[in-house]
């Protein structure tokens, strides 16, 4: 329990700290509007995949048994989140860490963003999530956020002429392009979706041997 706990509170300290440094700096250094700048600072996935991890260590925090600590606590949840931070760890790592190179401030967030919160929530999800309960039929609810993200990204990009990430940037790779981008990070998201159930299947076996 005291484990639980205090990693918990590690994990929300360290997610709420990495989002408020990142909103100041980019107010700081913005280029447009405040209204603008945090309309785009809520535009990226990686912010909304820490927010959702810090939501949900908080709520574990908590001792209040409402409607939205339960969401945020439910080990479907809890998996959901896993899957889209696991996913902003290895884009941003694999993709588009290459595209530039912060310094100071904006370094350690980056780290803290794409590399440590991913780390950490995984091994969160590992030791401490409760998984009997997760089912295969899970992972197309859990593809909802995405898709709902990617269509509002869209919208948005159409209208003011920012998009977040390259490769969703429909005004310079065209749609075609970002069709086939979009089927990628479906196949993304459905794989790791896939592999945290079936992971979660395993464990919970083999912590119940005479589990048919």
């Amino acid at each position: 329990r005291n484990a639980f706990f205090y990693y918990s509170l590690a994990g929300a300290l360290m997610g709420w700290f990495a989002v408020i440094i990142q909103l100041w700096l980019i107010i700081i250094n913005r280029a447009v509007s405040i209204p603008e700048t945090i309309l785009r600072f809520f535009s990226y996935f990686t912010i909304l995949s820490n927010i959702l991890a810090a939501i949900c260590y908080t709520c574990a925090l908590s001792a209040r048994a409402n409607a939205f600590a339960r969401f945020f606590t439910k080990p479907a949840t809890l998996t959901a989140v896993t899957v889209y931070i696991t996913i902003v760890g290895i884009v941003y790592n694999i993709v588009l860490r290459s595209l530039w190179d912060p310094a100071g401030w904006q370094l350690i967030v980056d780290e803290l963003l794409h590399s440590a919160a991913p780390l950490t929530f995984i091994i969160y999800w590992l030791v401490f999530v409760p998984k009997r309960t997760l089912r295969w039929g899970h992972v197309f609810s859990w593809l909802l956020f995405p898709f709902i993200y990617l269509v509002c990204i869209l919208i948005q990009g159409a209208y003011n002429g920012f998009y977040p990430y390259p490769f969703i940037d429909a005004a310079t790779i065209g749609y075609p392009q970002l069709i086939f981008n979009s089927l990628l990070l479906l196949i993304g998201f459905l794989g790791f979706s896939l592999l945290f159930v079936g992971i979660s299947k395993r464990i919970s076996r083999g912590n119940s041997p005479n589990e048919p």
